[in-house]
């Protein structure tokens, strides 16, 4: 575990308050608080700190390391900067005023653990690099770069230009394809419009259904239309988060709505779509391919970590990233910018932007 106290003297351009929103149960009091202390709980979050700290304007005493290491450091600490938020924090953080999770989803944070008067705020600015990783997904998936390329490393030809050897099949375009969405935020928004750019037919659910569609989309449906919007897509992106809901809403009956030549982009949580039923439909070629960017199983502990007991990694049809596709400078500042933001309206009594609702 690392701590380190920095005097930040630098200044920066000041967020302005229009996105803000105000959840009543959690308003800070109004007590200003001149040195403020922020703990930064596990991997991701610690990567944020050097960014974090270019943002302060303000004295902040910040504690980083993982999360078992810094419990003790809770408390008088005044932001916790966490993916992750337990009964074991909440009762060792009893002076804790924000709860800050440095990405989008909520799926490790407890609310019910969440006292009066501690605010929960998360921070978004991934959507755009996610958005260009579905879009790159799917021309990569269906062009088949892997093969091609190694194919061609191995002076085979597998083109137009062969001799004395077929032609392999014309390659799909985008133009004219329809794109499902499942799950309409910030992702599925940004990649809506970008989807239209390539002329792609756009449609998607989420958990209500929504009257204004944008001009970009066929409809927006609610869960109602999910079976529908299955059966329409030639590719499927998943950005909605995960909850008991959503956990195994794609099970093997629900992959079998998908057209045979559909391909699946998972950028939202591994447990959206059930593990096996996925691994089974793409290792039978009832689905044509997946890229996936959120896994099943992740690193604990340095060393080596399959991220499924599906063997995903014999298919060759399957594109595997390690949940890299937000990751991204402009992502990065964006949180970076945004958190050291509510640690300074926190010090100043005022109501954390991007705040989340105590209830689930």
């Amino acid at each position: 575990m690392v701590m380190t106290t920095w005097h930040v003297v630098d200044c920066r351009q000041t967020r302005g308050d229009s996105a803000e929103q105000e959840v009543a149960r959690q308003v800070p009091s109004t007590k200003r608080i001149e040195q403020m202390k922020a703990v930064f709980a596990g991997s991701f979050a610690v990567r944020l700190v050097e960014p974090v700290r270019r943002h302060l304007t303000m004295p902040c005493e910040i504690v980083a390391g993982d999360e078992a290491a810094v419990v003790d450091q809770l408390g008088d600490a005044d932001v916790l900067v966490s993916m992750a938020f337990t009964k074991q924090f909440a009762s060792a953080g009893a002076k804790l005023r924000l709860v800050q999770v440095p990405g989008a989803g909520l799926d490790r944070i407890d609310r019910s653990q969440l006292r009066a008067g501690l605010a929960l705020a998360n921070a978004y600015g991934h959507e755009a690099g996610i958005a260009e990783y579905v879009i790159g997904a799917m021309i990569a998936l269906t062009r088949n770069f892997q093969r091609i390329d190694q194919k061609l490393r191995a002076g085979q030809w597998e083109s137009q230009w062969s001799v004395d050897t077929p032609a392999p099949p014309l390659w799909p375009e985008l133009a004219g394809k329809t794109l499902g969405i499942l799950g309409f935020g910030h992702i599925g928004e940004a990649l809506a419009r970008r989807a239209h750019a390539f002329d792609m037919k756009v449609c998607a659910v989420r958990r209500q259904a929504q009257a204004d569609v944008p001009r970009e989309l066929m409809f927006v449906g609610g869960p109602e239309r999910l079976d529908e919007l299955l059966g329409l897509s030639d590719y499927l992106a998943i950005t909605l988060s995960l909850s008991p809901e959503t956990r195994d809403l794609l099970d093997a009956d629900r992959l079998a709505l998908m057209k045979p030549q559909a391909y699946l982009i998972n950028v939202a949580r591994a447990e959206i779509v059930n593990e096996q039923a996925l691994h089974d439909a793409l290792a039978a070629r009832r689905l044509a391919g997946a890229a996936l960017d959120v896994w099943y199983r992740y690193p604990t502990a340095a060393g080596v970590t399959p991220p499924s007991t599906a063997p995903f990694h014999t298919l060759g049809n399957v594109i595997m990233t390690p949940h890299v596709s937000g990751w991204t400078e402009g992502m990065l500042e964006s949180r970076a910018g945004l958190i050291a933001e509510n640690i300074e309206r926190t010090a100043r009594g005022e109501p954390p932007l991007n705040a989340v609702a105590a209830a689930n």
